[in-house]
């Protein structure tokens, strides 16, 4: 296979340049946007299922998960680059190291004074990603917890001015990081940290501090923590603390391939994450939007020369649930001059819950919520919309928080866009009205579980989805003027990028 100029180079370090070969060219999509366009025709739902039980029984046979670092993650790797080089594509496996932390027994948390009480893990309390280890029974201070709403718990200046050093810090999630929140805590002489989820929010607190503390950092449900505040201001008020975690340095691996015909300097990045949680085989999160991408494809090359105008990048990230690791390396190796050429970002995190909706990432930011996406963002938006109205398929509103891979691109000015169908959050009346299913209930009640199987997945959901994304994909790889004009822009980020979450983690 004829591999591209030595000069021309994707990444910064462990990268090298990306030759793919294009197979024979097809009749390219004419005129206005028909309701099934040519590359939706050719990408269908059985080639998708076969991909997902094959990443099924890469699990079964290693661990019973596809996580990153681990076996069953290096053998998707494999697969994926296996399927992409029959399809005619040759892919690039990048590698990268990430942070990781892990549990290494379950965490303490426990009133011991004025009376006792025991609190359950995952129910009432988690441990934070990269708390450190220790066992702390100490007395309380709750710091500037406010009467109502979120406040500033632990973000101001004085917020510690008086804290008695050795005590656990009580504080309410709020405003700030809650890294910001355990470094004054720590720098005050807090023993432990223990950060209650705020107002209106429910369950406990499933948090990072980004990087390693030497000392316990706790996250209850916002019930737990208003309990224990107003034991705290009576006085007398003890906990015990008690966490045993490990963090290191651990390997996995981005997969490249991309088409080699196409402008060089107006590429359409489309990427998902390809690794799954330790607890289970991550067949929806996320098998079906790796699958869906392989699927694709195994068919891009027959759009041919007219068809191909922008050069079109595949990407399977590695190490997403550790904290969009695998993009955000590889975003952090383009220059400046290389992340110039991406015209756009697509991302597909979970596309077929079991219990979902169709969400469209929010580009024009119409609902108010979330980060403002760069420029162009609203112009692919659009084209999901465009789409879906053609098929008489209703549509929600997803936002841009960080969740998930399209975090590193967004931070750096580049626009995206995609679909999801929901989490752990709980589907609403009205949702259940609109795309069937149980309201009250998880859109993936197996997320982040054993049970994400290939039973898990709505195999209905996920065929139109799939052709949405084939559909808005042929529509960009043709032309990008309604995003960037066609043409390489300067990156600015106006207002600053602030994630609510880190992948899974949040933030603040």
């Amino acid at each position: 296979m004829r591999k591209l100029l030595i000069g021309r180079r994707l990444f910064v370090g462990t990268a090298v340049a990306l030759p793919a070969v294009l197979l024979p060219a097809a009749l390219p999509m004419a005129g206005a946007a028909p309701a099934r366009p040519h590359l939706a025709a050719l990408v269908t739902v059985k080639d998708i299922r076969r991909h997902l039980a094959a990443l099924q029984e890469i699990a079964d046979y290693n661990g019973g998960n596809r996580a990153a670092g681990r076996a069953g993650y290096t053998m998707s790797v494999r697969y994926v680059t296996g399927r992409l080089r029959k399809a005619g594509l040759v892919p690039l496996v990048q590698k990268f190291t990430f942070p990781y932390w892990r549990e290494r027994s379950h965490a303490v948390f426990a009133r011991m004074a004025p009376s006792k009480a025991s609190y359950k893990r995952e129910t009432d309390f988690v441990t934070l990603a990269f708390s450190g280890s220790g066992d702390v029974t100490a007395p309380v201070t709750a710091v500037d917890i406010p009467a109502k709403g979120e406040g500033t718990s632990g973000c101001q200046p004085g917020d510690f001015r008086g804290f008695k050093r050795g005590s656990i810090a009580l504080l309410q999630r709020g405003t700030c990081s809650f890294a910001v929140k355990a470094t004054k805590a720590r720098a005050a002489g807090a023993s432990a940290v223990v950060i209650f989820n705020k107002p209106g929010e429910k369950g406990p607190l499933h948090g990072t501090l980004s990087k390693p503390y030497a000392f316990p950092v706790i996250g209850p449900s916002h019930k737990v923590g208003a309990d224990l505040v107003k034991a705290a201001r009576k006085g007398g008020l003890r906990l015990r603390v008690k966490t045993d975690t490990a963090h290191g340095k651990r390997s996995s691996e981005n997969v490249i391939a991309e088409t080699r015909v196409g402008r060089a300097d107006n590429v359409v990045v489309v990427g998902a994450h390809l690794d799954s949680v330790p607890a289970g085989p991550g067949i929806n999160d996320n098998g079906t939007g790796a699958a869906t991408l392989l699927a694709i494809a195994g068919q891009i090359g027959k759009l041919g020369r007219s068809g191909l105008r922008n050069r079109v990048r595949f990407a399977w990230w590695g190490a997403e649930e550790e904290g969009l690791q695998g993009s955000e390396h590889y975003v952090r190796s383009l220059s400046a001059a290389q992340r110039r050429r991406i015209a756009l970002n697509l991302n597909f995190d979970m596309l077929g819950s079991p219990n979902g909706r169709r969400g469209v990432y929010d580009g024009d930011h119409s609902t108010g919520t979330g980060t403002r996406a760069p420029a162009g963002s609203g112009a692919i938006e659009r084209m999901f919309h465009q789409y879906f109205k053609s098929r008489h398929l209703p549509v929600a509103e997803s936002r841009f928080d960080g969740r998930s891979d399209y975090g590193p691109f967004i931070e750096r000015g580049i626009p995206a866009g995609g679909i999801d169908t929901g989490a752990e959050g709980l589907k609403t009346a009205a949702e259940a009205k609109t795309f069937g299913g149980r309201a009250g209930r998880a859109y993936d009640p197996c997320y982040h579980a054993r049970c994400d199987r290939l039973k898990n997945v709505d195999l209905k959901l996920l065929d139109g989805n799939a052709d949405g994304v084939a559909y808005v994909l042929e529509h960009l790889a043709r032309s990008t003027a309604a995003v960037n004009g066609g043409t390489a822009l300067d990156r600015v980020r106006v207002p600053p990028y602030e994630p609510l979450r880190q992948g899974p983690y949040l933030l603040r």
